[in-house]
């Protein structure tokens, strides 16, 4: 398959539009050809990851001052996000001047360019950024993804940090994967026999379904039967929106589900059904959350906690 680019990304692939953008296309015209795309997609939002000094090293903060000193700057509205410190406070916390400096120069980086400084990898609450089914994405948040493309319909890949600041800088993304319909079909689908009803026992589904299915795109055939209904308004979250962001994070996390489908539920399983469903697509029948919650409770004897911390792994 031949791989296109319209009059205005050749201009900017050949460095009409500046270094930055130059940088940037070639990122993204590199990728489309790698992985077979077409051509190329306009998005309307891009999330960025790895944004912590820990992930980016010397190497990286240099990478991203370089960018930015080139002049690239975002087209579409771009998020962040968490860095690997408390931006504000992280003096009083101990943080030391080492990791702050260049941790801090990253951040002014990703700022010079356009980015928004949002510091959350939950982009779709903010109702600024709440993407529309079929929108085109670019994410590189993992857990992000997965709700963005299975709860509200919208449409990414799972993008790395620099991918998907490439992809802001131009404003468009290769057309492959998960921005195409016949790439959104289940491989898997899912019968659920023992009761999911807690926030909890959506990340023990997660964990239980996440290590057998690997990066496959799943059909939860009855699941909807233990989900509330989805609100008008997802940035509300409510009970639906904690159950499905915490069962996606745990896809992403203990398998690579970027999209899953829920029968008569999500957007696109209530309007195109079964369809969704690739002929041959392996059946996985969950009977027990057992495996999960024995992990979770690795020492049962154990009654006394001195110290819990809740936040970004980032952190």
């Amino acid at each position: 398959m031949d791989f296109r680019l319209s009059a205005e990304e050749q201009s900017m692939l050949a460095g009409e539009a500046g270094p930055g953008v130059q940088r940037a296309m070639e990122i993204v015209a590199t990728l489309g050809r790698i992985y077979g795309a077409p051509d190329l997609v306009p998005v309307t939002h891009v999330q960025i990851a790895g944004v912590s000094y820990k992930n980016l090293g010397d190497a990286g903060v240099q990478f991203l001052s370089e960018w930015a000193e080139e002049g690239a700057q975002v087209r579409v509205p771009t998020t962040l996000n968490p860095a690997g410190m408390e931006m504000d406070c992280w003096q009083e916390m101990g943080i030391s001047e080492s990791f702050a400096k260049p941790q801090l120069t990253a951040v002014d980086a990703f700022v010079k360019m356009g980015v928004t400084p949002t510091m959350s990898c939950t982009p779709y609450l903010f109702p600024d950024y709440v993407p529309q089914r079929g929108d085109h994405l670019a994410w590189a948040e993992s857990s992000a993804v997965a709700y963005a493309n299975s709860v509200l319909g919208a449409r990414t890949n799972r993008e790395g940090g620099p991918s998907a600041l490439a992809a802001a800088i131009v404003g468009r993304t290769p057309r492959y994967g998960y921005h195409l319909d016949s790439e959104r079909r289940a491989d898997v689908v899912v019968e659920i026999r023992c009761p999911v009803r807690e926030v909890a026992d959506f990340g023990a589904l997660s964990y239980v379904v996440g290590k057998q299915v690997g990066n496959a795109c799943l059909w939860f055939e009855n699941l909807a039967d233990y989900l509330p209904p989805l609100p008008e308004d997802m940035t509300e979250g409510g009970d639906a929106g904690d159950r499905l962001k915490t069962m996606g994070a745990g896809l992403a996390a203990y398998g690579a589900v970027t999209l899953y489908h829920v029968a008569g539920y999500t957007p696109e399983a209530r309007d195109l059904g079964e369809t969704l469903i690739k002929p041959g697509a392996r059946r996985l029948v969950i009977d027990s959350l057992d495996p999960a919650y024995k992990i979770m409770d690795a020492d049962p004897d154990l009654h006394h906690i001195d110290l819990v911390t809740v936040g970004c792994p980032h952190a």
